[in-house]
């Protein structure tokens, strides 16, 4: 089950963190580049002291713990954030009452 999660985080490229479970560490924003067997190969970069690293790790699949992928940020600068009131018009979905749907039925 794993292999083919990883399988499809590497033709997606998508942006994901992994667990290590033989190291004990988190890595964050990595990109799974390519699965051969048990193998999987990461891209990801780091940032010390003003220095960004790009590394690229090999792993054995068995070490992976955990995979998490981000589905949405919001920004912190930005505190206004939008609900559904504040769409277009045309893009609300309005709730129908029971007896509009008997109108449309009959």
């Amino acid at each position: 089950m794993l292999h083919r999660k990883i399988y499809q985080l590497c033709t997606e490229g998508r942006e994901v963190c992994l667990f290590l479970r033989d190291q004990q560490r988190w890595i964050e924003g990595a990109t799974i580049v390519s699965l051969e067997g048990d193998l999987v190969t990461i891209r990801y970069e780091t940032e010390e002291d003003e220095e960004v690293s790009s590394w690229e790790e090999m792993v054995r699949l068995e070490s992976i713990g955990a995979v998490s992928q981000k589905l949405a940020s919001v920004p912190r600068y930005n505190s206004e954030i939008f609900v559904s009131d504040d769409c277009p018009e045309a893009e609300q979905i309005h709730p129908q009452s029971p007896d509009s749907n008997q109108d449309q039925k009959g």
